[in-house]
């Protein structure tokens, strides 16, 4: 009975698995998909500006998704752990994470120089203004 219950229960997890693995991809085509149309606006409509707010747009849907991924493989470890699962999620954890960490300190990077843009901008448009 308790075996029974372990392989449905492992069923469910690799289901659980499989729907958090997809979701990852819909996150990534989702952003493919965003990112070429504000590309082609880009390209068509606003020539010469900066494409920095596209890049952060799609490091948030890589971010995401490279979360759903890892989380898909500790789903998928935590129901049959066997060393050598163990150590593959350990290594692709690592990879993910790594990977995670440096696009987010790239995402902070550029919204901090995407900020002090616009506040140079606004101050600039302030002291124009006052000078009127």
């Amino acid at each position: 009975m308790f075996e029974q219950a372990e392989a449905q229960v492992r069923g469910y997890v690799e289901w659980l698995r499989l729907l958090v693995e997809a979701l990852g991809a819909v996150v990534i085509g989702a952003g493919i998909v965003l990112v070429i149309v504000a590309l082609l606006r880009h390209l068509l409509f606003e020539r010469g500006k900066s494409f920095i707010p596209i890049r952060l747009a799609f490091a948030r849907y890589l971010t995401l998704a490279l979360e759903l991924q890892l989380a898909a493989d500790i789903l998928s470890t935590s129901v049959a752990p066997t060393w050598d699962r163990i150590g593959k999620l350990a290594a692709i954890a690592v990879i993910r994470t790594a990977l995670n960490y440096f696009l987010s300190k790239e995402l902070q990077a550029e919204e901090s120089v995407e900020g002090s843009g616009r506040e140079a901008r606004a101050q600039a448009g302030a002291a124009g203004s006052l000078r009127k």
